[in-house]
């Protein structure tokens, strides 16, 4: 049956998906007795299943061509097309928005950005949170499999960094030989048997976690599932709005390692000991990075307290502000946007504000390769300081040789030229958003944090990246359309639509 499914057309399989998932937030309005959602979402998942039906029957047997543009090309599609089917049961539960609002929703949730249009909590009943968070969940998933199945094999989504060709001698001694090619269908099957019930199974063990903290089964589920996409969505307005605490946050941080690398839950890393995780330079970078920040703002904040007549802090609220510094650094950084509710306690404490340009700054360098996590990649970051750190060695020895391997050469050179060309692409793409959202009416740094938002996918960051928030529900019809398009852009990165257009891809 698995088999018959990873058949069709990848469309056909995530219409049927969809339609699946929503008789979850079917379910849970059931329960709580809200029966008007709760049919809208049983009979459009209904129609969804069977919409899928018809489009399997009419493309069965239909040959289709293995071209990764056309991977690429149908990955960017699934991205615009879809939310469109999961906005129509959310425009008709919500029943008092437009359209285009309930589709601007479903793509910022598929996309694991999480920014919404509806910043009060109490505006949408609590199964259309549940809907939200699903979308998000999936969006996930979807990543997770693209990112092995059709980012991977076009070295793209960071894979570029440590892309190496065979050498010449190898291939002259016959020891390359590829017989046959796995096309699309093959792949998703592959790896989706292997990630899908790694992805549920740690969303199933948080959410356990979360109610054993303190949280609902509603509320702890919503959270499991944004926390295991990084899509940050929130029935209650964040962690600290739930009854989980401290505690809460506490599982929650280690959830969140796996989106700091994949090698924490890949399968060819498995059994060879906690070695190989401590060896690796994302796990690396990420635990300097949820070190080194956490301690200068902690610094920061205790010399404006000593400076501040009055202030006074306990050695427990001490540790409860450094700990609630590290868990938002940790969670901006994997583009989660989760914030700790010991980090306005640090502000109060000290009367100082956080700068919001460090969350920023995270935001932008984003988590893993091939994790759920939006960003430039932590790989490229390390790409570059490889390179950074090999040339400060030539100045000193300008004879040296630098060893470690082919592998971390081509990373010290080509590896490092990609990864540069990445943050110039994101880059260029921040200036580019910034200019649209400015022409459309938000202000210079409303602008800014827009575009960070939008791109690196972690829309909280629009609600504390300034001293005041700036809301999404401000957005003018253009503004709108403008963070649709960079959500999206910011979901497959600008490389690979770069890639996209490319004259070799096509030809070849």
């Amino acid at each position: 049956m698995f088999t018959l499914i990873a058949r069709l057309p990848l469309i056909v399989t995530l219409i049927g998906l969809g339609g699946l998932a929503m008789f979850i937030p079917a379910l849970h309005a059931a329960l709580i007795g809200a029966r008007v959602i709760a049919e809208v979402f049983f009979y459009f998942g209904a129609l969804n299943l069977l919409l899928a039906l018809f489009i399997g029957i009419a493309l069965a047997g239909r040959a289709r061509a293995e071209h990764p543009r056309r991977h690429l090309a149908g990955l960017a599609g699934l991205f615009v097309a879809l939310p469109f089917l999961f906005a129509l049961p959310f425009h008709q539960a919500v029943g008092n928005t437009t359209l285009v609002n309930a589709y601007v929703e479903m793509v910022s949730s598929l996309t694991t950005t999480g920014a919404t249009l509806f910043e009060r909590p109490g505006r949408l009943a609590a199964p259309l949170h549940t809907w939200r968070a699903t979308v998000g969940w999936l969006g996930g998933l979807i990543m997770w499999v693209a990112a092995i199945a059709v980012l991977a094999p076009m070295a793209l989504g960071g894979f570029e960094v440590r892309r190496r060709a065979p050498t010449q001698e190898v291939v002259a001694r016959g020891f390359v030989q590829i017989t046959e090619r796995a096309n699309l269908s093959r792949r998703v099957r592959a790896h989706a048997a292997q990630l899908l019930p790694i992805y549920v199974g740690l969303t199933l063990l948080l959410w356990v976690g979360l109610i054993v903290a303190g949280d609902t089964p509603a509320v702890a589920l919503a959270h499991a599932m944004s926390v295991l996409s990084t899509s940050g969505i929130s029935p209650v307005g964040g962690l600290e709005g739930g009854g989980a605490g401290w505690g809460g946050e506490m599982v929650v941080a280690g959830f969140l390692v796996f989106a700091v690398s994949r090698i924490t839950f890949a399968s060819e890393t498995r059994g060879r000991g906690i070695g190989t995780v401590a060896r690796d330079p994302e796990i690396r970078i990420a635990l300097a990075l949820a070190t080194l920040v956490p301690a200068f703002l902690f610094l920061r904040h205790f010399l404006g307290a000593y400076e501040l007549e009055g202030a006074e802090m306990s050695l427990v609220e001490g540790l409860a502000t450094l700990w609630g510094s590290a868990f938002t650094v940790l969670s901006f950084l994997t583009t989660t946007g989760f914030e700790s509710a010991g980090w306005e306690r640090t502000q109060d404490w000290s009367g100082l504000t956080s700068p919001g340009i460090i969350l920023i700054g995270l935001a932008l360098i984003g988590g893993g390769v091939a994790t759920t996590a939006g960003g430039t990649k932590l790989l490229r970051v390390y790409a570059l300081y490889q390179h950074g750190r090999r040339e400060l060695g030539r100045l000193v020895h300008p004879s040296s040789v630098a060893g470690a391997g082919r592998e971390a050469r081509y990373l010290r050179r080509g590896g490092a030229y990609m990864a540069w060309l990445s943050f110039m692409l994101m880059a260029f793409s921040v200036a580019l958003i910034w200019i649209a959202f400015a022409l459309t009416g938000p202000g210079f740094e409303a602008g800014l944090v827009f575009a960070v938002a939008a791109l690196t996918t972690t829309g909280p960051l629009a609600s504390v990246a300034l001293p005041e928030p700036v809301l999404y529900s401000s957005l003018t019809g253009a503004g709108k359309a403008v963070l649709t398009a960079a959500m999206i852009l910011g979901r497959l990165e600008t490389l690979a639509i770069v890639a996209l257009f490319s004259p070799d891809l096509w030809r070849r």
